[in-house]
């Protein structure tokens, strides 16, 4: 599995936050501060939009760092991912993820299969 799919089996080299940082783009930052503020109603600056991903050590964002239970979860169980949890198939945690990006949980699974 990439080093970059995320717990929840997301892309992160697909994430704006993760792209604004390792291309030091402002205008991506700027950008995507913008559109989570507005999605999330919360006060989302640019320099908030700092990420290195999900799984790898670096900078995160507030939400990915210390918020995502998804990620909480998986750091508690100590599993790479939540697809070597033996609970992936009843969990609520991550349903929502995977029930609206069948390739999460491709790169979870490694198949396309549905729960």
């Amino acid at each position: 599995m990439r080093d970059m799919i995320a717990y929840c089996g997301l892309d992160c080299e697909k994430c704006d936050a993760y792209r604004a940082t390792i291309d030091d783009d402002q205008a991506l930052r700027e950008k995507t501060a913008r559109l989570w503020a507005e999605l999330n109603n919360a006060p989302i600056l640019p320099e908030h939009i700092n990420c290195e991903g999900c799984r790898a050590d670096g900078v995160k964002t507030v939400y990915c760092d210390s918020l995502c239970g998804i990620r909480q979860c998986a750091l508690k169980k100590d599993v790479t991912t939540c697809g070597d949890c033996p609970d992936l198939e009843n969990c609520q945690t991550v349903k929502m993820i995977i029930s609206d990006d069948p390739d999460a949980l491709k790169n979870l699974t490694g198949s396309g299969q549905s729960f």
